[in-house]
């Protein structure tokens, strides 16, 4: 018997699975230059994405302070698709109507990456209202982000307590 559900529990099909995954990756020349931790993500967005959900990632990348181009999710979505096997679709950012719009265009199984979580200073401060904007696009919160689930931010500890959590493969 497990302490905490994972997706084995989980009815995922027809499901927005937010599923916080580590994506801070080593850059070289603008391209990944070590694909460990996507490779250690894989498993659970395919079983997601096999089991009729739609995946929804939430990472950060770097330590921003605001928006700025060089911490951009963006740059990791090649590496991404690559690794999958399949298309993934980059969000702008992680809150707001554009977000719910392209979640809402994705068909069962598709792939998407949302921009750093940490663009917002409501995710380090694990604000209510950023995890209430968050939890809006998702039925469910998936935490495969091992590394970074030891900290008491909106995108890992935050949407646990207002979505039902479950734990992705690396993280059980």
């Amino acid at each position: 018997m497990t302490i905490f559900a994972t997706l084995d529990d989980a009815d995922l099909a027809g499901k927005r699975a937010l599923v916080r995954v580590d994506l801070n990756v080593p850059m070289e020349n603008g391209e990944v230059s070590d694909t460990t931790r996507i490779d250690r993500i894989l498993p659970t967005i395919r079983e997601i994405s096999g089991k009729g959900g739609k995946v929804v990632l939430l990472a950060h990348f770097g330590r921003p302070k605001g928006r700025d181009a060089k911490d951009s999710l963006r740059q990791v979505v090649p590496a991404l698709a690559h690794a999958l096997g399949q298309p993934v679709t980059f969000v702008e950012d992680c809150i707001g109507e554009d977000v719910a719009k392209a979640i809402a265009a994705a068909k069962t199984g598709d792939v998407l990456l949302l921009e750093n979580t940490r663009f917002h200073a409501g995710d380090e401060k694990n604000d209510p209202e950023f995890v209430k904007s968050l939890a809006a696009n998702g039925d469910l919160f998936v935490n495969d982000a091992f590394s970074a689930a030891h900290r008491a931010h909106a995108a890992t500890e935050g949407l646990a307590h207002v979505l039902p959590p479950y734990a992705g493969r690396t993280m059980q």
